[in-house]
């Protein structure tokens, strides 16, 4: 069995797989994550992502998003610099934020690949819809906590995996060939902990590192 992608650990064993998709679960961790042998493609990773609607003017993806802005306006004046990290085709979080004053810079490995903007630190950095696509998690939140100023913030929005094994093979979230991890209370804590974030909050979809 492949190590987990997360934690690295060997203890791992078989979750689901069918003729689309093979996930295992780590035993220490308990992460349920694809295997990197059964990742697309990064040209079908792209092709994926531009197949989501996105679109800026969607009034229901608007509506989507409504938690990970309102989190951020919460914790954060319109004078906090923000990034939003793994930006895609359509920014609506950052461009509802943008309008309301705050001022936003974009990033992503396919749509928005401008690296300069990783050499600055933020008040916030927003994730919508993100961290379940990592293909290298640690290490993509210690990134993430890199680019944070002191008492920054990291508003991630993805929906989490509590179910057990025998609900697995109807949920929804795991169908999108680019989700390579799922979240959950447990691997959250052990994210916090190895990654030195002083405060993990999770309420529904919306989790806070600080």
């Amino acid at each position: 069995m492949a190590p987990c992608i997360l934690c690295k650990s060997s203890a791992t064993s078989e979750y689901f797989r069918n003729e689309k998709h093979h996930f295992l679960i780590c035993e220490d961790c308990t992460t349920v994550f694809r295997p990197p042998e059964s990742w697309v493609s990064p040209s079908a990773e792209k092709e994926r992502y531009l197949a989501h609607h996105n679109n800026v003017e969607d009034t229901g993806y608007k509506k989507f998003v409504t938690p990970l802005v309102q989190a951020v306006m919460e914790r954060f004046p319109p004078t906090a610099s923000g990034l939003d990290f793994g930006a895609g085709t359509g920014p609506v979080a950052a461009k509802i934020l943008t309008e309301d004053g705050y001022s936003i810079s974009l990033y992503d490995p396919f749509f928005h690949p401008d690296k300069t903007v990783l050499e600055n630190q933020y008040d916030f950095i927003i994730c919508c819809e993100v961290i379940e696509h990592f293909h290298y998690p640690l290490q993509e939140f210690r990134l993430l906590k890199r680019l944070l100023k002191p008492q920054g913030t990291l508003f991630c929005m993805t929906t989490l995996w509590t179910g057990n094994k025998k609900n697995f093979a109807g949920w929804w979230y795991k169908n999108d060939s680019t989700h390579t991890l799922f979240y959950n209370p447990a691997n959250l804590k052990f994210i916090q902990e190895h990654t030195g974030y002083t405060s993990l909050l999770s309420k529904g979809n919306i989790i806070e590192f600080t």
